[in-house]
C-alpha cells in the first residue's frame, strides 16, 4: 500500500513489502483473536465432493436466475435494493481488535463513530444530490507473518469478533464489508467460512490481491500478490449464488488494486447484476501519485464501479502533502469514485 518512485522521472504505485512483517503490524498482536482456530474459526479441510447431478441442477438453477436478473436490469437499470450507483459508499477500514490496521479499531468506539459522522457529513455536503451509505470495512481473514498449523499464513477473526462488528454496523445504520487476505490459501477455501454471515443483507465482501500469495509461493510481505480475472469471477459467482438462494438485494464486491500485476486479465471479469464490482485504488502517498495510480489502474482498466482510499497516517507524510478532501476527489478523479474508504 506504499507509493515509491521506481523509475527515473515516473511515479509508480507499489506495495511496501518492507524487509519484515512490519507490513502487517496487527497480524501478530491480536490477542482477542489468537484463539480463533480453537474457538470458532472453521477448519480448512475441504468438504466431500457434491454428486455431479446435484451440481448440474444447481448450475442450471443459477443460470435461470441470472437470466431473469439480466432481464430485470434491462428494463429497470438495476436490481431492486442495489446500492450503486444511487449512493456513494463511505467506509472506515481496519479491524476492531487492532489499533494498527486502520481507523476502525484505532480509536475507542464512540470516538471513532463521532469522527465517522463528520466524514459522512463532509461527503454529503460535497455532492448533496447523491445519498451516502455508511459502511464499516473489517479485515476478517488477515494475512499473517507466521504460517499457522496448516502453513497458509492467514487467520480468521473469532466468531465473537465478527458478531461484534456486525452489531456495530447495525447500531449505526452501516453496511459491513468482510475483507479477505488469503495468504497462501485461496478464495475457494476461505469464502465458505464467511457464508453464514454473507447471508445477512447488510454484509458485503472485499478481496485483497496484495496478500494472495498462492501463485507466488512465498509468505505475505515478501512480494505483492495477485488475482486473475478467474479469481474475481469466482467471488462474483459465489456471492451471486448467495443472493439468489436467500432472495437478497445485490452484494457489493470491492477488489483492492494499486499495481498493474495485482489484477491480471481484467477484461475477462464477467459482470452479474446480482453483484456490484468496485475496483478500489488502494495506495497511499501524495495526491499526485494517488491520482496517477487511479488513472493508470482504475480509469484505464475499468470494470464496473470505482473506489478510492485515504490514509489518515500516511497520506499527509511528508508535509506539505495532505489527505485529499471530498471536493478535491470529486473534481480531480474521473470517473468520480462511488466507494470511498478511510484507513
Amino acid at each position: 500500500m506504499l507509493f515509491s518512485t521506481l523509475l527515473p522521472g515516473r511515479a509508480v504505485c507499489a506495495a511496501s513489502l518492507l524487509a519484515s512483517l512490519a507490513l502487517l503490524p496487527a497480524c501478530q498482536t491480536r490477542p482477542a483473536d489468537s484463539e480463533a482456530a480453537a474457538a470458532g474459526a472453521p477448519a480448512t479441510t475441504a468438504p466431500a465432493p457434491t454428486p455431479l447431478d446435484t451440481v448440474r441442477r444447481k448450475l442450471l438453477a443459477l443460470r435461470r436466475d441470472s437470466l431473469r436478473a439480466d432481464s430485470i436490469v434491462r428494463k429497470s437499470g438495476q436490481l431492486p435494493g442495489a446500492i450503486l450507483p444511487g449512493h456513494r459508499i463511505v467506509a472506515f477500514y481496519g479491524n476492531i481488535r487492532s489499533k494498527g490496521m486502520g481507523i476502525l479499531g484505532r480509536e475507542p468506539k464512540e470516538q471513532m463513530f463521532r469522527k465517522f459522522e463528520k466524514v459522512l457529513a463532509e461527503w454529503q455536503a460535497a455532492e448533496p444530490g447523491l445519498p451516502i451509505q455508511p459502511a464499516l470495512h473489517n479485515v476478517t481473514i488477515t494475512a499473517q507473518g507466521a504460517a499457522g498449523k496448516d502453513g497458509k499464513y492467514r487467520l480468521m477473526n473469532s466468531k465473537a469478533t465478527i458478531e461484534e462488528v456486525i452489531s456495530w454496523a447495525k447500531e449505526h445504520n452501516c453496511i459491513l464489508f468482510m475483507d479477505v487476505q488469503v495468504g497462501l490459501s485461496n478464495l475457494r477455501a476461505e469464502l465458505p467460512k464467511l457464508e453464514p454471515y454473507l447471508k445477512d443483507p447488510i454484509v458485503h465482501l472485499g478481496i485483497d490481491p496484495e496478500f494472495a500469495m498462492e501463485t507466488k509461493g512465498v509468505r505475505p510481505g515478501k512480494k505483492i500478490g495477485t488475482y486473475d480475472a478467474k479469481d474475481v469471477n469466482y467471488a462474483v459467482q459465489y456471492l451471486a449464488r448467495i443472493v439468489s438462494e436467500n432472495k437478497l438485494p445485490p452484494k457489493v464486491l470491492t477488489v483492492h488494486r494499486f499495481t498493474q500485476g495485482m489484477i491480471t486479465n481484467y477484461k475477462n471479469i464477467k459482470l452479474d447484476p446480482r453483484v456490484q464490482i468496485v475496483m478500489h485504488m488502494d495506495g497511499w502517498g501524495d495526491p499526485t501519485l494517488k491520482k496517477d495510480s487511479y488513472k493508470a489502474y482504475v480509469e484505464k482498466q475499468p470494470v464496473q464501479f470505482t473506489g478510492f482510499k485515504l490514509f489518515y497516517e500516511y497520506d499527509a507524510r511528508p508535509a506539505p502533502h495532505h489527505i485529499m478532501t471530498p471536493p478535491e476527489i470529486l473534481a480531480q478523479l474521473n470517473p468520480k469514485p462511488l466507494y470511498i474508504q478511510y484507513q
